[in-house]
């Protein structure tokens, strides 16, 4: 048997600030580990299509802080996701505050960042859409 994907993992702040970010993108939570003796708290959520463990964000939430890590977050790149329609996505993302760094310009990508500063990829089930107001026409907020 060949090597197989399980899961991403994202240090996080603010667990539930998090997840909320994360439920916004549709995702749930699968399963959640508390460890008393590691100090920490891990939550797998996934598409709820898809929660056969395979499909997983870890996110990691260590109790005492994360002293001396990289503040950015950028060491793994960004989690990517396919979404039905993705400016009702970014429409939603933006009513709840989250800033659309690379906006849907094109009708196939956008990039945003959750409250951990991970950089989150939505692209376009299928085919492109048509080019839409206000997307089109919006420029680029931050890197991402």
């Amino acid at each position: 048997m060949g090597i197989k994907y399980l899961h991403t993992m994202v240090r996080v702040k603010d667990l539930d600030a998090s997840i909320a970010f994360y439920n916004l993108l549709g995702l749930t939570e699968r399963r959640r580990m508390e460890n008393e003796k590691g100090r920490f708290t891990l939550v797998f959520l996934c598409p709820p299509e898809q929660a056969d463990g395979h499909h997983d964000v870890e996110l990691t939430y260590n109790w005492d802080g994360d002293e001396g890590l990289p503040s950015d977050s950028r060491h793994f790149g960004h989690l990517a996701y396919t979404v039905p329609d993705i400016y009702e996505m970014c429409e939603t993302l933006q009513k709840a505050g989250v800033t659309i760094n690379r906006p849907p310009r094109d009708g196939h990508m956008a990039f945003v960042r959750s409250p951990d500063n991970v950089s989150v990829e939505l692209l376009q089930e299928g085919e492109a859409l048509p080019p839409k107001e206000p997307w089109a026409s919006m420029e680029n907020t931050g890197h991402w």
